[in-house]
Formats: structure tokens, sequence, C-alpha cells
């Protein structure tokens, strides 16, 4: 059969990350890139052994070949490039936020829909074969009834007044951070999880520095951000480095969770502990391959990831045998694999289950971020707003 042919948009920290794990799975080529400008472009294809290389992303919509196209770009370009992608004919991957507003990810998803292509958004942390253990122990009431739902999603890579990136611009970032770029993970994995949607929160961001040193040459997401002394100009930041929000669920549960990219030592901490009626969860992505099992009456449990104790409907997300740990690039990889199989088996977006967050599951963050900023600027509690869109719920 003949291989899906991919191109892919944006040369950051993310991007290649995507041609990575699609290069795994043998059944899709990666044959074309875009960036900004010409010399960029084949200074990076070059790099990466891609054979096209497109300074403009239009160009490269025109490219017949091309079955898919990923969008890795900056946050504010998404919606312009999402909608191009698929009025180009071609099935689309985003990076996540969608858009920059739910009026904007509704017209993606509602467009996507009218032209029956493939889309997902990269929400890869439900991808985990622990992530998808548990969600089958959940459905299945193993736990019993859940009860409450608390975690965190930590960083430091924000920690000092010289860390600096484009995510800190709202023009290009958005009118919030740390929600977007990592609370908006959080909230999705544990929605998967607990196959409960969140319908109402209650929020407290904060920009814990609100002047930063912004270095005269561009920075990368987690690199190293060093500059002589003199080469910085002063910025104020009008985006979070801390949010704490309150939630309540679908089903009356209540939770909570705090994202922060300033806590030292965190690296990328997405944890979550969902406690049920009879016994709790809990899950660190920094230690994926282990799930902690609490309870009050015996011994509290670990299990390690390993395919022979895994619910059946869990072990086609896990590859290797117990011991070899599975973790961030291997949840990327069975993102891509759903993606790619999906489109591979000929199914239908608008009739077949898929099995990796859709345009729908973006759209339903946008909304959650969308009452998160309402909530935090009338210090009252948000609805998250409708996720209708056509007729189809979100």
């Amino acid at each position: 059969m003949e291989k899906i042919k991919v191109g892919v948009i944006g040369t950051g920290f993310i991007g290649p990350t995507h041609i990575e794990a699609v290069r795994r799975l043998g059944f899709v080529e990666v044959v074309a890139l875009a960036a900004h400008g010409q010399e960029s472009a084949d200074r990076k294809a070059a790099e990466l052994h891609i054979p096209k290389a497109y300074g403009d992303y239009r160009d490269m919509l025109r490219d017949s070949d091309i079955d898919v196209v990923h969008n890795c770009a900056p946050n504010h370009l998404h919606f312009t490039m999402n909608k191009e992608i698929i009025l180009a004919g071609k099935h689309v991957l985003s990076e996540k936020p969608l858009a920059m507003s739910s009026e904007e990810s509704a017209e993606l998803l509602a467009l996507a829909k009218k032209h029956g292509v493939v889309h997902g958004v990269n929400f890869n942390y439900r991808q985990y074969p622990i992530v998808n253990q548990l969600a089958a122990m959940i459905k299945r009431e193993e736990l019993g009834k859940v009860n409450l739902v608390h975690g965190s999603y930590l960083q430091d890579w924000l920690l000092y007044d010289t860390d600096f990136n484009w995510r800190l611009d709202p023009k290009a970032g958005g009118k919030t951070r740390a929600i977007a770029d990592i609370g908006s993970h959080w909230c999705d994995t544990v929605q998967y999880v607990t196959g409960n949607k969140i319908v109402e929160v209650f929020a407290d961001l904060a920009t814990v520095i609100p002047v930063r040193k912004k270095p005269k040459q561009n920075g990368s997401t987690f690199g190293s951000q060093e500059a002589a002394e003199g080469s910085y100009e002063e910025v104020k930041i009008n985006t979070e480095d801390y949010a704490s929000v309150l939630l309540r669920f679908e089903d009356g549960t209540r939770g909570v969770f705090t994202v922060s990219q300033v806590s030292a030592g965190r690296k990328n901490r997405l944890s979550f502990e969902i406690d049920c009626s009879k016994s709790s969860a809990f899950w660190n992505q920094e230690e994926p391959e282990k799930l902690w099992i609490g309870h009050r009456d015996k011994s509290n449990e670990l299990l390690l990831a390993d395919p022979a104790l895994f619910a059946p409907e869990a072990r086609s997300s896990i590859h290797h045998p117990g011991g070899h740990n599975e973790g961030w690039p291997d949840g990327m990889k069975n993102m891509m694999l759903n993606f790619y199989s999906f489109i591979r088996e000929g199914k239908d977006p608008l009739k077949d289950t898929p099995h990796f967050a859709t345009f729908e599951d973006g759209h339903r963050s946008m909304c959650i971020i969308d009452a998160i900023l309402e909530s935090h600027q009338t210090g009252k509690w948000a609805k998250v707003g409708s996720t209708q869109v056509q007729g189809v719920e979100a």
C-alpha cells in the first residue's frame, strides 16, 4: 500500500517531535516541511532529511502529493492555517490550542465536518499506556464511583525573570498562557480518563513575574536562556505564570487543579489523583509507567505498565513488555498511530469513533479556557459555554 504523504508546518520544539513520531509508524512518510522563509525551511528540511522545503506554507498546501498537514506553528496562526488546510482538502492534525477563542474553534469544527476531512488535536497525554489502563478501570468501576479529581501541571522553564519565549507575548500565544499551554492538557486528560466533562469553573490566575528581561535574540521553548549582560530589554508580562481552578463536572463530581511554569525542579509534571468510593488512583507524567492505587483497608498498590496486566481495551496502547518503560515520545507515537490508522482504514470522521482527540475535543478545550478567563475576571463561577456546533455536541 502506498504510504500516506505528510507535510509539517513549524520547525520549533514540537514540529520535529511530530516528525519523529510519524516516522516510527512505517506506513506514513513526511515529504515536506514549511517554515518562515525559504532559507529557514531549506536548512531545517536538510537537517531532518525531508525532500521538500517551503518558505510559505500556502505553497505546500497546493502540493497535490500531500494528504495530511500537521500544524505546529505558534498559537496565533492556528486558526488561519487550520482553516486553509481544510479548504485545501487535506486532513489536519493541529497542535493545541486549536484556535485563539471558542468562536474560532467552533468555526473550524463546523468547517472540518462540512468538508469531511479527518481532524485531530495533539492531546497526547491521553495516549499513554497507563492512562488508557486507568480509563478502562474507571469505566468498569473497579475503583468505585468517582468522587473527587485533583492535581496539577507544574514546570520550571519560566522560573527566572530572564526566561523569555514567544509564548509570553499575547499577540503570539494568546490572552492566556499557562492555562492554554498546559492546563488544556490536564483538563483533556482528566476528562478522557473519567469520561466526564467539565461544565463549570472558578479560577484564580496570577502573573508571578510581572516584568521579564527579554533577550535581544529569540529563545526556544524549554531552551537555555542565556544572554550577555546588557543584551536584554524589560517587557511587561500580561499572561499568567500560575493558576488554580475549582471544577464541577457534568455528573456533580468536584475537582481542582493548579498549573505553574515557575515551580523549581518540576520539569513537566502533569499529575492527577482520582478519589473513588472504593479506592484512589494517582498518576504522574514524569514517572509514566507507574499507577499508584490507594486503599483504606489494605496495603496500597503500585501497578507498573505491563501488557499482561492491562485490560483488553488498553493493551493496544502499550508496545513493549513490562519494565521497558514507555513515556512522552511513545504517547506521541500512539497519537500518530491512532490518527493515521483511522485514515488508512478509510474511516468516516462523521460516523466512526476515533481513538484520538479531534477538533470537537479542541473546541471543548477552548470553551473551558474561555470560562476560566471569564471566572477570573468576574471573581465568580462561570459555566462552560455550549459546545454544540451545527447540531453536533462536542
